[in-house]
């Protein structure tokens, strides 16, 4: 897919998210509240650059050459810190089922669904949106 795509923009995109995932882990050592902090006063660039499609493959692809499993939490965070300096309000929410218990993370642009299955939002309950 890189090679497709052909541009040195999107493989330092892809890079982006990778250190991306990597201070996410670093990050962790803060616990949750840190990561929350992060994330919430992390702002929007006034340009937009890229588009959320093209961000959010890069961050998936990263997730493939990741050295350990990436959870939809530390997914959907490095999507928003992207999206948000490249220009876009995304907004990191997450949700529950209380019966069986499931949380989920995923990443919303103005309402809609753009890293996961749009039935997220129908099927949890939002806990927190960032």
């Amino acid at each position: 897919m890189l090679i497709a795509r052909g541009s040195i923009d999107v493989a330092i995109l892809i890079l982006r998210a990778w250190l991306g995932l990597a201070l996410f882990d670093v990050a962790r050592v803060a616990g949750f509240a840190g990561i929350h902090r992060r994330v919430r006063s992390c702002g929007v660039a006034r340009h937009q650059s890229s588009a959320p499609e093209l961000i959010v493959w890069a961050v998936d692809e990263a997730c493939v050459w990741y050295f350990t499993r990436v959870f939809c939490l530390q997914r959907s965070a490095v999507t928003v810190w992207l999206m948000r300096r490249r220009g876009f309000a995304a907004s990191l929410v997450i949700g529950y089922r209380p019966v069986p218990f499931e949380s989920h993370a995923w990443v919303e642009i103005d309402g809609r669904v753009v890293n996961d299955r749009p039935q997220y939002r129908k099927y949890f309950h939002v806990l927190e949106q960032l």
